[in-house]
């Protein structure tokens, strides 16, 4: 397929991403675009195998110092895959170790693919929750949509009464051989007859068009642990699409995005408070209530405390997800100047900068004042 489209931007990453962040971010658009569920979709095939390509290229050390030194021409002439004309099946089967199995992939000589029983695909779905949530955990009822297997046809595909035959492309074998140089030597494919199955439905069920699968609507519950980040995901085992052949199911994935609140900022377990005081409370120390989010909490504001300044309060922070001991809240303290003093409140700041030898704005006079001084009245 030889893509100039950048690797980088084709995987939705950032170039310093780790081999985690390429690994996940491949698997994430390998399964959105896989062509068995964008059938007749020619554009989701073309980015599933620009997807392919991406994550060989990033996931080998030293393809990928390469490409970042030379870009496209960096990788000339080295021996690669041409993505543009494989099976979508056969590049999951080069990268079966990223999905567990979830949709198949792997060769085993001789057999049909589709006569094996192989795991139904993964399923990702997202839920929002509150700060005030991953304090304590929470429970959720989750909605998502889902192929299931076809109750009339029981997944066959076939009409009642009736079976699917064996494909006379392959003879059932799933798979097709292919000469190259001249006949020097033979490629096996996946049968494009019938996508590596060994069978193929004549005729269909009315309810699935033959396809042995419908979409259903589902609702399940999912327990989100206390401490939990934001993008996380809790992993609800068999909730996913079913399998072939006796096959298990997959998994469903909750990827977890936490709200943003309008007084706390997260800084990993620890609560960031900003909280305004005024000048006199930070010359001269103070002790106000400051919000959490069970309340309020005593803090205690030093003498002399600095714009900026932070007040640290022990464990009123987030618990950890692994060992529940929670973080702290983080009072920062914003100085805050008034705009408008009382003629007292300005007399004794007067009195002050005069102590500190501070050179201030005269008196301001009103405008008769300043009439009368013209007119020399």
């Amino acid at each position: 397929m030889a893509t100039e489209r950048d690797y980088y931007e084709i995987l939705s990453i950032e170039r310093t991403a780790s081999g985690e962040e390429i690994k996940r971010s491949y698997r994430k658009m390998a399964m959105k675009y896989h062509p068995d569920r964008n059938q007749g979709n020619e554009e989701a095939e073309i980015k599933f195998k620009e997807a392919a390509e991406a994550y060989e290229v990033l996931s080998d050390e030293e393809k990928r110092r390469l490409y970042d030194q030379y870009g496209h021409a960096g990788l000339k002439g080295r021996a690669g895959h041409d993505f543009g004309h494989m099976d979508p099946n056969d590049i999951f089967s080069m990268f079966g170790d990223i999905f567990g199995g979830a949709f198949g992939g792997g060769r085993r000589g001789g057999g049909a693919r589709g006569n094996r029983p192989t795991r139904g695909y993964d399923l990702e779905t997202v839920t929002e929750i509150t700060l005030e949530e991953v304090l304590s955990g929470t429970d959720k009822e989750i909605e998502f949509t889902r192929q299931d297997n076809c109750e009339t046809c029981s997944g066959s595909g076939a009409k009642p009464g009736s079976e699917p035959v064996s494909c006379v492309t392959c003879g059932g074998v799933g798979q097709v051989k292919q000469s190259g140089l001249g006949g020097m030597f033979q490629v096996v494919t996946t049968c494009p007859a019938c996508q590596g199955q060994g069978k193929v439905v004549k005729d269909k069920c009315g309810d699935c068009s033959g396809k042995g699968r419908v979409l259903k609507d589902r609702k399940v519950g999912v327990k989100i642990p206390a401490g939990v980040h934001d993008g996380q995901a809790v992993r609800l085992s068999g909730e996913g699409e079913p399998g072939s052949n006796g096959g298990p199911r997959g998994d469903l994935h909750v990827v977890i995005r936490v709200k943003g609140h309008e007084l706390f900022a997260r800084d990993d377990d620890d609560l960031v408070l900003k909280m305004p005081i005024s000048f006199a409370q930070a010359a001269l120390g103070a002790k106000v209530d400051a919000a959490t989010l069970e309340g309020e909490v005593e803090v205690e504001i030093k003498k002399g405390s600095q714009h900026g300044d932070v007040v640290k309060v022990h464990g009123m922070g987030l618990p950890d997800l692994r060992s529940g001991r929670r973080g702290d809240l983080l009072v920062v303290l914003l100085l805050e100047v008034p705009k408008k003093l009382s003629d007292k409140q300005e007399e004794l700041l007067r009195a002050y900068a005069e102590t500190e030898d501070h050179d201030v704005l005269p008196h301001s006079k009103g405008f008769w004042d300043k009439m009368k001084e013209y007119l020399g009245a």
